[in-house]
Order: C-alpha cells, then structure tokens, then sequence
C-alpha cells in the first residue's frame, strides 16, 4: 500500500490527509493539538505519538506549516538519525532565503527537501486544475510524483529549493494586493449604496487583467515602455480621481493616495510620457 505522513494539521494539511485517504494511502499524521486528527483517525489515518515515530514511518514527509519557525520547532523534536533517507515536502509558506537554509538542514541529517507552494486553497487539493509550485531534485520530484500528484498537479520550476517560495510569495503580492484593492473598491460601492451582488460582475470583469499582462510582458522583456496604450500622466489624474471620489465617499484613501504617490515619483522622473510599466524601474529603486 501507498504510505505517507502529513505533520500539520491546519485547514490545508488536513485537505491533504482527506485527499491521501481518499486515494487509499496509509496515512500518519502528528499535529501539535492531537485532537485535530481525530476525523483523521476515525478514517483510518494513524496518529504518531511523537515527531521521530511519525518521520520514520514513511519515506516522503509532507509538511503544512505556519512557517518555518514553525518547521524547526517541530522537527527539532526528532533526532537527526530519524531524517535519514527522507524526503520532506516542505509545503510550509516562507521566504526563498528561509526554504534554502531549511533544505540545507535537512541535508545534513540525510533528508530531501522539495519545497512547494500551493497554489488553491484547501477546499481545492485533489481537485481537477489545481497546481502547486515545486522546487528542489528532480529525481526526488519523480520518485514520488504520484503521491504528489494525489495533492494537485506539479509545476516543477527548477533545482534551486528557494524557487518554489519565490514564485509563491510573488503570486501572494499579487494575490492579496488584488483582492484588497476588490474590498476597497467594494467599501466605495457599498458607501455609495452599491450591493457586492450588484458590483459583482463589474468587479470581474475588471478584475481580469488578462489583456493587460499580455500585452505588458513582452515588452518589458524587450525593455519597451512607450506610452502607446496608457500613459503614467494618464494614471496621475485618474487616480486623483478616485482619490477624491473615495474622500467624497467617506472611505479610507490610504491605498489610493499610496497608488497615486507612485505615479507621482514616476512622474517626477520624468517617466509621465512613458507607458504604466515605467513603475518598475521606480519599484526597483
């Protein structure tokens, strides 16, 4: 029978465990609250008494973890004998510098690391489209590949074990930028007594970028920011705009003022001809 251990038992390791169970894996779990395996256990799933007894009973180790402060306070428990010959998939969000270090302390105590960032939330592991960033040995990645799999499909980015954490961390800038930026904008609707169920296929339909990034990407590769769609000057007066509309509104404008100050500094430069990817070179700095 197919084995693994899930260490972590948050909303997204206890997704992964359901999805090994419901996969007919032979499932061990610790957790620092044991009492969050219990529907694990009423499944079939076997609670470790210790992190060494849950280490060593299988070959690939996944880990859901708040961060990896949270990582070495738990594996710490275990000896450094009991990594021998394993394979952590460290699935726990931090930064690329901390995924690399936490690879090379698993190296020392015989392990692999395949570091990963998931990229739905937990009600999606095991569902069709759902995708997680790895990083790390390729040949660690095909060996179990299908345990894995079991999880979300891979998208294998490279060697290096901070990969998967960059990629993931830029993807929550965009994330969680793009979804305050939605209840901001929502806040101004519902002050000015617009429902979320009336805003709410406008809001899609701005929300996709699809166009944008599209067009965006090839030339900032190519290092083109011509001003022949949109303008930075463009973007100073619309969200002076908005600025005054959200005051006008009664709702906080830090977010936008902190948009227009950007446009501003760009401006300033003598970018305000140039297209909005000019930003980039103002970021930067």
């Amino acid at each position: 029978m197919n084995s693994v251990t899930v260490i972590g038992l948050g909303p997204m390791g206890q997704a992964m465990a359901h999805a090994y169970l419901d996969s007919g894996y032979d499932v061990t779990v610790w957790n620092r609250t044991a009492a969050k395996a219990d529907d694990l256990v009423a499944r079939g799933a076997r609670l470790a008494p210790s992190v060494e007894a849950a280490v060593t009973a299988n070959d690939l180790v996944v880990l859901s973890l708040t961060d990896y402060d949270a990582v070495y306070a738990i594996l710490e428990q275990a000896p450094p004998a009991a990594f021998a010959g394993r394979t952590v998939a460290n699935l726990t969000s931090d930064t690329p510098d901390k995924a690399r270090k936490a690879a090379a302390w698993l190296a020392e105590r015989g392990a692999v690391q395949i570091t990963g960032g998931v990229q739905v939330p937990p009600p999606l592991i095991g569902k069709e489209g759902a995708e997680t960033y790895y990083s790390g040995p390729e040949d660690a990645i095909e060996t179990h590949r299908a345990a894995l799999e079991v999880l979300t499909r891979i998208d294998h980015l490279g060697e290096d074990p901070g990969l998967a954490a960059l990629f993931y961390q830029i993807g929550m800038d965009m994330f969680w930028t793009g979804l305050v930026s939605y209840l901001h904008a929502q806040a101004v609707a519902e002050a000015n007594g617009i429902s979320a169920e009336r805003f709410l296929p406008n809001a899609v339909k701005t929300m996709d970028f699809r166009y944008f990034l599209e067009y965006y990407a090839p030339r900032i590769a190519a290092g083109n920011h011509e001003g022949q769609v949109e303008r930075v000057a463009m973007g100073v007066a619309s969200m002076e705009h908005v600025l005054h509309t959200v005051e006008a509104s009664g709702v906080d404008g830090s977010l936008p003022a902190t948009v227009l100050d950007l446009f501003r500094r760009a401006a300033a430069e003598g970018y305000g001809e140039d297209s909005l990817t000019r930003l980039i070179e103002v970021l930067k700095r």
